[in-house]
């Protein structure tokens, strides 16, 4: 990337000295601006805060501490080397187009985007460099569906020591996340005789299009404050059941152990199968985490996690834990499907997790995830109060519930002209309609990208109820 350096000159930082405004606050503003109004592009080299402070006639402090203000912002990033550049905060024209040239929204709060620009590159380089000068011949040839058992078995031991999964690697295979990994899974218990597929109400829509494609009929079954109502499920008919249990998606609930003893006690009466999506299980910010109900009954449960929210979607990482009687044929299935998944790739991973980057990576990510979602909620109680969180202080995503006389689509178009993207729960009941709301994906984003959103969003919210 081509960087552009700056000097005060450049940036035309005019400070009012005889005001008696904070000098360092002077300066935060001026820079912050020019941020925003597209001037200082993102990549470009700020000034060292010695020269910049001479050019200046300031004491360095003054810079440093301005400095640090936008950094925390999210405006600017310190880089090893001694620089600052500016972040990728996309610049509003001076014409005030509220969207991207390609007319996505400027701002954009659509959910299960992490921050990718946190991908531990050098963690992940180191691993790749020894796989690949340390890896025998032999292990380049086809494998069996399952994949490496280096990385099944760094995965069975990091899996049962947090978050209590009763995992054996000989039980366990690597997929392309969890989109192949459910798809598979639920060709194979459709060829063995299950017919009828629960999914949470509401829930992501995904599943139920595969589960349609591979011969299941699939029913919605209501989300109570304590995970899904087993009363409900039983009913249902259901032979076979998909929960996000340590944080429902998208109402942000946790399934309770009531729920979890009635869910296993319901599989073993049933003679069926639970599919445990363990959806952002790694980020709890004000409790501990739960376990996994797979460790509760593993021939009963077939858990499926994957790296796309705790490193990046495009690694393209998944795993399940499967019952012993599913493990040949989902193997079976992986081999016809593309023949395995790329083999340095698993090694890499299964270096990266038994060596302790994964531990290290997501103690990194949790307090700025949880920085994330805090300054969400504080801006959205003062902006927007009339908007009400539901859920725990958890994963990416806080789902909030529209009070009467508003509707998704009046914000959404008023939203959208603002260049904000905001995202209705419209699409994820399964027996609609259902109240009106918003799930608000927070991963990707800045601290100043944030406040800046839902402040856009108090504008469309006022638009929407005016129409």
């Amino acid at each position: 990337m081509t960087r552009i350096r700056t000097s005060s000159g450049e940036l035309l930082i005019e400070l009012q000295r005889s005001t008696g405004a904070p000098l360092h606050q002077q300066l935060e503003s001026g820079i912050r601006a020019r941020i925003r109004d597209g001037l200082l592009r993102a990549g470009s080299v700020m000034p060292s805060t010695r020269s910049f402070a001479e050019d200046l006639g300031l004491s360095r402090g003054v810079v440093v501490e301005a400095y640090q203000q936008l950094v925390a912002e999210g405006y600017l990033i310190s880089r090893g080397g001694g620089y600052t550049e500016v972040a990728a905060v996309a610049a509003i024209s001076a014409a005030g187009a509220g969207s991207m040239p390609d007319g996505e929204p400027r701002i954009d709060f659509r959910y299960s985007r992490p921050d990718v620009s946190q991908f531990p590159r050098a963690a992940w380089l180191r691993s790749m460099r020894r796989v690949l000068n340390e890896t025998p011949d032999r292990t380049l040839a086809y494998l069996d569906g399952r994949g490496t058992g280096e990385l099944r078995t760094a995965l069975a031991d990091y899996l049962n020591r947090v978050r209590g999964t009763a995992a054996r690697p000989e039980h366990m295979l690597v997929c392309h996340g969890f989109a192949q990994g459910s798809r598979l899974l639920l060709k194979v218990l459709a060829a063995q005789g299950y017919r009828c597929l629960a999914v949470e109400d509401p829930s992501d829509d995904d599943l139920r299009r595969t589960a349609a494609e591979a011969g299941l009929t699939a029913v919605g079954v209501p989300v109570l404050e304590g995970g899904i109502d087993v009363d409900a499920l039983e009913r249902s008919g259901a032979d076979v059941v998909l929960v996000t249990s340590a944080h429902q998606f998208p109402t942000g609930a946790v399934m309770s152990a009531e729920t979890r003893a009635a869910l296993v006690a319901w599989a073993a009466r049933r003679d069926g199968l639970v599919i445990e999506d363990d959806y952002d299980a790694e980020f709890r910010y004000d409790r501990e985490p739960v376990g996994a109900i797979q460790g509760l009954m593993p021939d009963r449960v077939a858990y499926a996690g994957t790296a796309s929210k705790t490193l990046a979607p495009g690694l393209r990482l998944g795993w399940m834990i499967l019952p012993p009687r599913l493990v040949e044929p989902m193997s079976r299935a992986k081999l016809m499907d593309d023949r395995g998944s790329p083999v340095f790739d698993q090694l890499a991973f299964a270096d990266f997790v038994a060596r302790g980057e994964f531990d290290r990576h997501l103690r990194r990510m949790r307090p700025r995830y949880r920085k994330l979602r805090d300054t969400l909620m504080e801006r959205l109680a003062v902006r927007v109060p009339e908007l009400v969180p539901t859920g725990i202080s958890a994963g990416l995503h806080v789902l909030v519930m529209l009070p009467e006389g508003l509707t998704e689509s009046a914000v959404q178009a008023a939203a959208l002209e603002r260049g904000l993207g905001v995202y209705g729960l419209a699409p994820y009941w399964v027996n609609p309609p259902g109240p009106g709301g918003f799930v608000f994906g927070y991963g990707g984003l800045t601290v100043s990208s944030v406040i800046e959103g839902v402040d856009l969003l108090a504008e469309a919210v006022a638009v929407a109820r005016s129409v």
